[in-house]
């Protein structure tokens, strides 16, 4: 199959996933008369809309930037794709229960934020795969030779999971909001470049590929 048409999917299900953030936001200030006051109450609502926003954003331009290495997709990268789609989608309900319980005692924002975590954790792992799948098979899928896993590369490229990981730790044992904060600070780790540039002329021999 031809790589832009698992990405066409793919973008697709970011549109779908980053669009219904924002309905966490949109019964604020609906029932009870507008105030500065009320606006500011719901500040876990703006914090995990802009985490989650973040994130789904910045693992789009990642995931356009991995399947720019190659022209072709296989049976298992599609699904190594979808478990990573999967997490993406589901993103949105652990939003939601940070958004109503990030300042639940005595535990509800610690369990909150943990269901978020959990669900960054399998994320990230489904992302590692996919990208060391893409970068062992990258002639097969005719992508560049230069793209066989290198450790810096996928180390660099990988090292989220530990954070996720500590993360979710973190909110279970110390405080949710920390835990929040880290999952944002990740997001911005991947907002730099992590992969390498897709090779001269990749691109170029996907659009005469066939669909």
């Amino acid at each position: 199959m031809d790589s832009r048409r698992a990405e066409s999917f793919s973008d697709g299900v970011f549109a779908v996933a980053i669009t219904v953030l924002v309905f966490n936001l949109l019964p604020i200030g609906s029932h009870l008369p507008l105030t500065m006051k009320l606006l500011g109450s719901y500040w876990p609502s703006y914090f995990a809309y802009a985490v989650s926003f973040l994130t789904i954003g910045i693992m789009w331009i990642n995931h356009h930037t991995m399947l720019a290495q190659i022209t072709r997709v296989d049976r298992p990268l599609l699904m190594l794709n979808l478990l990573l789609l999967l997490g993406i989608v589901a993103l949105p309900f652990p939003t939601a229960l940070v958004a109503g319980h990030l300042t639940a005692k005595p535990a509800g924002g610690q369990l909150a934020v943990v269901v978020y975590g959990l669900d960054m954790i399998f994320i990230s792992m489904a992302f590692g795969s996919t990208w060391l799948w893409v970068a062992a098979h990258a002639d097969s899928l005719g992508g560049s030779s230069r793209l066989r896993p290198r450790t810096l590369s996928t180390l660099r490229f990988t090292a989220g999971n530990l954070g996720y990981v500590a993360g979710t730790l973190i909110a279970a044992f110390v405080s949710a909001v920390a835990g929040l904060v880290i999952f944002g600070l990740l997001g911005v780790y991947y907002a730099f470049e992590h992969l390498p540039s897709p090779a001269p002329g990749v691109a170029d021999e996907g659009e005469d590929s066939p669909a």
